[in-house]
C-alpha cells in the first residue's frame, strides 16, 4: 500500500503519518513543496524513532510523481468526492493521495479523477478532519479489504498471559 501526501504543510501530521506507515508496511510518498524540512525536530518527534525505518520517497511536483509511478492506481481522498471510501475496492499496491492541510487536493487534479476520488463521511458543518486521522481511517480500510496482507497480528500482553 502507498500513501501520497501532496504538499503537506504541518510536520507533526507528516510525522504521525510516517509512524502509521511504518506500523503498516506502507510506503510514504511526499510531493513538494513541503511546508517544513525533512530533518525538522517536530517531524521526527511525531514520528518518534520510527522515522529512520520509514520507506519514503520525495518528488519535485505532482507531474514528477506521475512520471515515476506511471502505473499507479491512484485514489484521491477529498471532502468533495461523490464516492465514500468504504464503497470502493482497494488493491494491495494502490496509492491513496491526500492534499495539503489548508486546501486539500486542487480541483484541477480532482476533475481528472472523478471515479477514484473518495471521501470520509462527516457532518456538513465540519470542513475536514485532521490529515493524520484521515490517512489512518482510509489506510486501515484499504488494509482490512486486503486482509491486512503482510501484517502480523500481535496480541501478547507485556506482563501477564491471556491464558490466566
Amino acid at each position: 500500500m502507498n500513501i501520497v501526501l501532496l504538499e503537506p504543510e504541518i510536520p507533526q501530521n507528516t510525522g504521525n503519518i510516517g509512524r502509521t506507515c511504518c506500523a503498516t508496511g506502507t510506503k510514504l510518498h511526499l510531493i513538494e513543496p513541503l511546508g517544513f524540512v525533512l530533518n525538522e525536530k517536530n517531524l521526527k518527534r511525531a514520528g518518534m524513532d520510527y522515522w529512520k525505518d520509514l520507506d519514503v520517497e520525495t518528488y519535485d511536483c505532482f507531474e514528477d510523481f506521475l512520471e515515476k509511478n506511471p502505473n499507479a492506481k491512484l485514489w484521491m481522498a477529498t471532502t468533495k468526492a461523490k464516492h465514500c471510501y468504504t464503497d470502493v475496492e482497494f488493491g494491495e499496491d494502490d496509492y491513496i493521495m491526500f492534499g495539503k492541510e489548508s486546501a486539500g487536493i486542487p480541483e484541477e487534479i480532482l476533475v481528472k479523477h472523478p471515479e477514484t476520488s473518495i471521501r470520509i463521511p462527516m457532518m456538513n458543518n465540519i470542513r475536514s478532519l485532521n490529515l493524520a486521522n484521515s490517512v489512518a481511517i482510509v489506510l486501515f480500510e484499504a488494509l482490512r479489504q486486503n486482509n491486512f496482507s503482510g501484517m502480523e497480528f500481535q496480541g501478547d500482553l507485556h506482563r501477564l498471559s491471556w491464558d490466566e
